[in-house]
């Protein structure tokens, strides 16, 4: 790899140089260097990455890169390749190993990267127009798809960004399952199909809640309710509702409106275990449920785990 920037990271007395990957916002750090980062030896950082690997917490394709490298050797100065790791590896080694300075670390590098992008914008302009002109008809696309006017969609994308920032100023790790309530209504495949034949857009597609395969949905709602060995995989009300939401969305069950779909169904079944309305108040907007949808869709499958967390902090928290 190549077309870094050096930047060099100081905590206190200790410094480190660190290469800014711009291109794809993210920086790079060998195994020797994340062990002089975590002050710990490189074989706990080697055990810590094969680890993360085998468990298939990331993917070794999109985190780990070979990069040229000059070293010395004796009198002699040899290229070497090197195995470099990208920042999701770095904060995830740093959990592990359970550093303080990781945590300063994924911080300082987070406001390097958004200093350098800010900066890339500013001198081309010509990219700057460009991407205010595909954000505008992206916006426009996204409310005419949800069929929601402007001021709405502007708390959408509030409601969207807080969830982004609650998940940049937290560790991933450390984004925990709020405790959580106990249903008192199990949702049925005829609530389901009752609630979807009854919707508005039912008339303008014909195949609005189609389901493209027949028992998706039966086998959503079981994956929703499983046990294993007389104990609830998901035992709490706000787990089954994320993974509700998450799988009508992911799973793609319907030839048309799925999100639209998702979203109703999730609040319906907060409103037959009486979770919908809080001291008089609904706890989630429509447009918070609006931007949980879209991050949920837009999410990466190996994020599952995250976005339910965030979907569950969401209703025990409200963002």
């Amino acid at each position: 790899m190549e077309n870094f920037k050096i930047v060099r990271f100081v905590d206190n007395s200790f410094e480190i140089d660190v290469r800014a990957d711009i291109n794809n916002e993210t920086v790079w750090l060998s195994q020797d260097e994340m062990a002089s980062l975590f002050n710990v030896d490189r074989t706990r950082i080697v055990r810590h990455i094969n680890n993360i690997y085998k468990d298939k917490e990331l993917d070794i394709n999109s985190t780990c890169a070979e990069n040229a490298h000059v070293q010395i050797e004796g009198n002699r100065k040899v290229n070497r390749t090197i195995k470099i790791y990208n920042l999701d590896m770095i904060i995830s080694v740093g959990y592990r190993v359970k550093s303080q300075r990781g945590i300063i670390f994924r911080k300082w590098a987070n406001k390097i990267l958004k200093e350098y992008l800010i900066q890339g914008y500013s001198i081309n302009k010509k990219r700057i127009e460009v991407l205010n002109k595909t954000i505008e008809v992206q916006n426009k696309m996204l409310a005419s798809s949800l069929n929601i006017d402007q001021e709405t969609l502007v708390n959408v994308i509030e409601k969207y960004t807080k969830a982004l920032d609650l998940l940049d100023n937290y560790d991933h790790q450390c984004l925990i399952k709020p405790k959580g309530k106990e249903t008192i209504y199990e949702l049925t495949y005829s609530d389901c199909r009752a609630i979807i034949d009854s919707m508005k857009f039912k008339n303008t597609s014909s195949v609005f809640g189609v389901e493209k395969e027949n028992g998706k949905l039966e086998g959503i709602l079981a994956a929703v309710y499983q046990n294993i060995f007389g104990q609830e995989v998901y035992p709490s009300l706000e787990e089954k509702a994320a993974h509700l939401l998450y799988f009508l969305v992911k799973d793609h069950p319907f030839a048309d409106g799925c999100k639209r779909i998702a979203a109703t169904l999730f609040l319906e079944f907060l409103n037959r275990n009486h979770a919908l309305i809080k001291n008089g108040k609904i706890i989630i907007s429509n447009d918070t449920l609006v931007a949980i949808t879209i991050l949920t869709a837009e999410s990466n499958p190996e994020e599952k785990e995250v976005i339910i967390k965030l979907i569950m902090n969401f209703l025990s928290k409200g963002i």
